[in-house]
């Protein structure tokens, strides 16, 4: 069928598997035209399947060629319909891992369920020799099933203690438009935090260590954000903010629980990306928008394969402890939050109008990263012509 993008309130409903694998191939490229890194022999990734935990297998094994295992929840095509990205990307990034001869597994399922986790400690015993030294925890959900409760949870993006109202930039249109938020209530805040904080990566780390199967100086980590004051209302002092906070407390908390180990756990926080989930954000499309003017017009723009790159090279397998901030973060958005770039961030979001947002904002380079996330948008793909879903 011919597959071209179904977009609804910055969604996209469908996914086209050529682009999808072409950006697999060129993150791959990326790595390694850098070069090798000394990295994990053998890596998880707690949500592999886009974005960063994508860019973070990808960048274990053909930067360090590392045996890797990613868990995901995604979707093949069916009744027609194309499958998701996710479905696609981690497809591409097992057929290029075949060819590079690099041990790989994709485990399918519900991360928080006891189930997989045990799927995932049978995998590292069959493929990694019995050990995983390099656990990464990206995973982005919407709902969670307590494993042991049945109950469901369900996260919110939405402001704490008052209702949140912003300018934001439609991805599809270019347009800036108003949204409005109302506040979470208590039950949401909760939910949001059993959702999106640290309870299921410290699950997961346990049953790694209960089976024996976390490698001496084993290292773990899980992505954050922080942002700047734009975005704090609804972001960093919201519900996910709440979630963020929480993870922080669980990665002291599993640091100091790994050092019988000689390992480590870390929260590394990352750069302000178009993502499925951000695109979908009031204020952070324009925000967005405008942070990729800047950062290109410096030469400092990174997508997800370039900060993970440097995550993994400069961080984490530099043969010394990473630097990190005062609440004990690594900082890989440290580009993002210089102050030469906030400034001119900041200026552009207090002049910026529906008259004037193309003189501000990289709308383009927006609309592009939208569209390529989903597979579409690559010059390389011919998208009049029929493809296989």
């Amino acid at each position: 069928m011919i597959v071209k993008p179904m977009i609804r309130n910055n969604i996209c409903m469908n996914a086209h598997p050529l682009g999808c694998e072409k950006s697999v191939e060129r993150q791959i490229e990326y790595v390694r035209k850098r070069g090798r890194i000394g990295g994990p022999r053998n890596a998880l990734v707690i949500g592999a399947s886009a974005g960063y935990g994508m860019a973070s297998r990808i960048t274990a094994a053909f930067g360090s060629e590392a045996a890797t295992i990613g868990v995901a929840y995604e979707s093949p095509a069916k009744s027609g319909r194309t499958g998701s990205a996710g479905w696609y990307l981690d497809q591409a990034f097992q057929k290029f891992a075949d060819q590079a001869g690099l041990p790989h597994r994709s485990i399918i399922g519900d991360a928080f369920s006891h189930e997989v986790k045990q799927q995932v400690i049978d995998a590292i015993r069959e493929i990694m020799g019995g050990t995983v030294d390099l656990v990464v925890y990206s995973l982005a959900s919407g709902i969670r099933v307590d494993p042991d409760t049945g109950e469901m949870y369900r996260s919110t993006l939405k402001p704490i203690g008052r209702d949140y109202s912003s300018i934001t930039l439609d991805g599809k249109t270019g347009e800036l438009t108003e949204a409005m938020v109302e506040a979470a209530t208590e039950e949401e805040i909760r939910q949001t935090v059993k959702v999106m904080g640290g309870e299921d990566w410290e699950l997961w780390i346990r049953a790694l260590r209960e089976a024996g199967v976390l490698a001496e100086g084993a290292v773990t980590v899980a992505y954050s954000y922080i942002g700047p004051s734009i975005t704090f209302p609804l972001y960093r002092d919201g519900t996910i903010g709440r979630a963020k906070k929480h993870l922080e407390e669980t990665a002291r908390r599993l640091d100091g629980e790994l050092q019988g180990l000689g390992g480590h756990a870390w929260v590394s926080v990352n750069k302000a990306l178009v993502t499925r989930a951000s695109a979908v954000i009031p204020a952070v499309p324009l925000y967005l928008a405008l942070l990729y003017r800047v950062m290109k017009r410096k030469g400092i723009h990174e997508g997800t394969i370039e900060q993970c790159y440097r995550l993994l090279a400069e961080r984490l397998y530099t043969g010394s402890p990473p630097e990190v901030d005062a609440e004990g973060r690594i900082r890989i958005d440290d580009w993002e939050m210089r102050d030469e770039v906030q400034r001119e961030v900041q200026t552009a979001w207090d002049s910026v109008t529906p008259d004037n947002v193309e003189e501000h904002a990289d709308i383009e380079g927006f609309k592009s990263d939208f569209l390529q996330i989903h597979g579409f948008g690559f010059p390389e793909i011919d998208y009049e012509a029929d493809v296989a879903i």
